[in-house]
């Protein structure tokens, strides 16, 4: 199990490195997210037992979605990435066992991830949807 281990957190290390340069795709995102979410399941695991594995899960889909996103999305689809990767491990853990957990967490972790990145791009828009309104009504003054 330690050279899975070595094997995926070297799979992660490089597809973080890979996803850097197109940051903010949302496939990038989702992918480094479940990547990330399956790799803290394994090394939580390994440490920890179930527990570990569940908080490797949202670490893991945390830390994916971070590296994948753009500055402006990182925080909401890091939230949505470590929340769903938990969760979705807790579920696939309880439907078909550890590999339903590793399918769980990374399927968890790609939707959540995706959401929140959807929701911070959202935030962004209205954010300068509202700037802009209010830049046309300050100069309106006769």
């Amino acid at each position: 199990m330690k050279a899975n281990i070595f094997l995926l957190s070297a799979i992660l290390a490089s597809s973080t490195l890979a996803t850097s340069v197109y940051a903010d795709n949302a496939t990038r995102v989702a992918a480094t997210s479940a990547l990330g979410s399956v790799v803290g399941t394994a090394i939580g695991k390994e440490i920890g037992g179930n527990n570990g594995a569940m908080i490797g899960s949202a670490v893991g889909g945390a830390g994916g979605a971070a590296a994948a996103s753009s500055k402006r999305t990182r925080t909401e689809a890091a939230i949505g990435g470590g929340l769903g990767g938990v969760g979705g491990y807790t579920v696939g853990k309880n439907v078909g066992g550890t590999t339903g957990g590793y399918i769980g967490a990374a399927a968890g972790a790609a939707g959540g991830a995706a959401l929140g990145r959807k929701v911070g791009q959202d935030r962004d828009y209205d954010n300068y949807q509202s700037k802009k309104y209010k830049k046309k009504r300050k100069h309106r003054h006769h």
